[in-house]
């Protein structure tokens, strides 16, 4: 360790530590006793402060190890005290003060009066301190997830930094060792305050014996003097101990994270001033009881009628300030939208946002655990985990232009998608068409246009017993946003988005990417491929293997469609997966070969890429074939897709892209060996 760096603070306790032990050992003068017995009350006094205004038990979390180094540190002014008492009869003037204080003439009052001490600090301080120490620990450390998933889902949503997280944890974990401590530390001062009767009895034994037998004192006389130095050397003792019990009990009780206890408890006590007024009126009334002393009950009730008139006074100024506040706060605003409107982020769109209508506004309450902050959140995360893609923060907001119980979703600005939500129903879908009488609102389900109903929770019951789906009205609004969401990705991945993704994964294949991008492709050609992927539901949670094939193709060619298409090829066991029938076999609809010839002699290449260039009549043909093949498959349940030829696959994709945006085109280069394939349709000609 370099000298340099070492705090002073460090050699201090160093040496504080080491004398704690010497005082156990090394006799000590009766006035160098009296020095360390005035430092012990003075630290258990400042210790009790510390605690009074501490808004956070993390502000003192050296509180356990220093309430065992108090224990060791009176134990052994306890050692050095009874050495004194029993070989000089004399423990210094401290000691004799106290004993002639509280004891005065009689050391029997003292004795009763030292036991009560002792009783309230083990029997209520100590033992409630460690029960409210060890119930939370407990509850801390079953907390822990649970605050741990708070912190990572404000992380998701952008609401705090990365370093603000790290903090938040770390102050959790903090918090736990904090309880866990004190749970444990709490057994030195119960420890402490029976060694403190053990050594007081011992002194008072020890002190007669050794007096009277050995140095001839009289057995009386004995009893006097040991009776009053074990009184005060007693007393000395436990009430710093005690003032340290009370300050464990007071940090460990603690409830209010925002004030000191002072400010808490001023809070607290007196919450409003009728309170004190009535208060106030009772000890006047109690004061005039024949019998009753009036001056201390006249006194108190003045104090509460004070109180009452400061807490009113106080309430009318606290509004009078909020009102101006509120003022003050609008101008500012309004000075804000001024000064904004010249500047460039004052004008810009959110890739991805949320407007509600008024009485949707609670829907976004994030201490709900049902909320739509929430469920934005796990959209994010499935959109991350599903599609690799990660969003930047959705946000919400409200607009009065909207219909109370309308929300719309824009992308880049622009509504693609809107729909009308009842807060206090529930949607009912009925998938078997079964019918059965309920009363509600007529509606479609905005993300698929499935017919539904709104009823009232009360009818709840009574659609679950007919086998109905019902969704919750956040549901509805999330799962359409999952919808809008996973149809427009390719949108929502720009150049900052992609970059991002790259720095994700920089760090352990910083080979691949330092080869493709610049040198090979530019940032914005990988986008596009990616782009291209994200079109057709592809995900692109396998970076390396995209960037590795781009890397592979890109020196040969610059096409993005072609360069596309090796990828896919690339990623083949992943794109067919998620078309496989429960029995692991892929079935499709093939293209008469006919088409194939035709479209692929009939392709332009435009700016948007490959389009094939047909008659109106042969287009209409090929729609109306896929159209009764794909709806005969889709009443019969049958998973499905298109099945092209390398050649043709994107081109024929674009053809049918508007009219069926939904089903995918697979060439044969994407079919894994290993997967069967069973024809289940073919697209043709009328004629053919």
């Amino acid at each position: 360790m370099n000298l340099k760096t070492l705090n002073y603070s460090d050699v201090i306790v160093s040496f504080v530590v080491v004398l704690i032990i010497g005082l156990i050992i090394i006799p000590l003068p009766s006035s160098f006793l009296d020095f360390l017995i005035i430092i012990n009350i003075t630290v258990g006094i400042n210790i009790l402060l510390i605690t009074l205004f501490t808004k956070n038990v993390l502000e003192f979390a050296t509180f356990p190890t220093l309430l065992l180094l108090t224990t060791m540190f009176r134990l052994g002014l306890n050692i050095a005290s009874t050495r004194l008492v029993l070989t000089q009869g004399n423990a210094g003037k401290v000691i004799d003060a106290f004993a002639d204080v509280v004891a005065g003439n009689n050391y029997i009052v003292g004795a009763v009066i030292f036991v009560i001490i002792t009783i309230i600090q083990i029997v209520v301080v100590t033992n409630g301190a460690g029960r409210v120490s060890e119930v939370s620990a407990r509850f801390t450390l079953d907390a822990m997830p649970g605050k741990q998933m708070a912190i990572d889902a404000d992380l998701s949503s952008g609401l705090i930094s990365e370093d603000e997280a790290k903090e938040r944890r770390k102050n959790l974990q903090r918090e736990a060792s904090f309880y866990g401590a004190m749970d444990g530390a709490s057994k030195f001062v119960k420890g402490d305050a029976i060694a403190g009767i053990i050594i007081t009895i011992i002194n008072l034994i020890g002190g007669i014996l050794i007096f009277s037998v050995g140095q001839g004192m009289d057995v009386t006389e004995a009893l006097n003097k040991f009776g009053k130095l074990t009184i005060g050397d007693g007393l000395v003792s436990q009430i710093p101990s005690l003032l340290i019990s009370i300050s464990s009990g007071i940090i460990v009780t603690r409830s209010d994270d925002n004030n000191t206890f002072g400010s808490a408890i001023s809070k607290d006590f007196f919450p409003n001033p009728l309170i004190a007024g009535i208060v106030a009126a009772v000890l006047f009334i109690m004061g005039i009881v024949p019998g009753f002393p009036f001056f201390p009950f006249f006194v108190l009730g003045l104090g509460f009628a004070f109180i009452a008139f400061k807490k009113y006074q106080g309430e009318g100024l606290a509004e009078q300030k909020l009102v101006e506040e509120k003022k003050e706060l609008l101008l500012l605003q309004k000075e804000q939208e001024l000064e904004e409107d010249d500047t460039v982020s004052s004008f810009q769109v959110e890739p991805i946002s949320i407007e509600i209508g008024y009485a949707l506004i609670p829907m976004t309450d994030d201490s709900l655990d049902n909320s739509l902050m929430r469920q934005i959140i796990n959209i994010r995360k499935q959109c991350a985990h599903e599609l690799g893609v990660l969003l930047t923060p959705i946000r919400i907001r409200d607009n009065l232009q909207l219909a109370p119980n309308d929300y719309c979703i824009k992308i880049k600005g622009n509504e693609v998608a809107r729909g009308e939500i009842y807060p206090n129903k529930l949607m009912v879908i009925n998938p078997e068409n079964e019918e059965f009488q309920l009363d509600g609102i007529e509606a479609k389900e905005p993300a698929f246009g499935l017919d539904a109903l709104w009823i009232e929770q009360k009818d709840k019951d009574i659609a679950d017993i007919h086998g109905a789906t019902i969704v919750e009205p956040v549901t509805v609004i999330a799962t359409h946003l999952k919808e809008v969401i996973f149809s427009n990705t390719a949108e929502l991945l720009g150049r900052q988005e992609v970059k991002h993704l790259l720095e994700g994964i920089k760090e352990k294949y910083n080979v691949v990417i330092d080869e493709l991008i610049p040198d090979i492709l530019r940032l914005g050609e990988v986008q596009k491929v990616l782009q291209n992927l994200l079109r057709e539901q592809i995900p692109i949670n396998d970076l390396v293997t995209i960037l590795e094939t781009l890397a592979d193709y890109g020196m040969m060619t610059k096409d993005i469609e072609v360069l596309t298409e090796h990828v896919r090829q690339s990623l083949k066991r992943t794109i067919v997966k998620q078309y496989l029938g429960p029995d692991g076999v892929l079935r499709v609809m093939t293209i008469h070969p006919e088409i194939e010839e035709m479209i692929s002699k009939n392709v332009q290449k435009t700016t948007s890429g490959s389009i094939p260039v047909l008659k109106p009549e042969i287009i209409t043909q090929i729609f109306d074939s896929i159209n009764r093949t794909h709806q005969r498959l889709t009443a019969e349940n049958v998973q499905h897709v298109i099945l092209a030829s390398p050649n043709t696959r994107v081109t024929f994709k674009k053809l049918i892209s508007y009219n069926f945006p939904n089903l995918a085109v697979v060439s044969l280069n994407e079919v894994p060996n290993e997967v069967q394939i069973e024809t289940v349709g073919m697209i043709s000609l009328n004629d053919m």
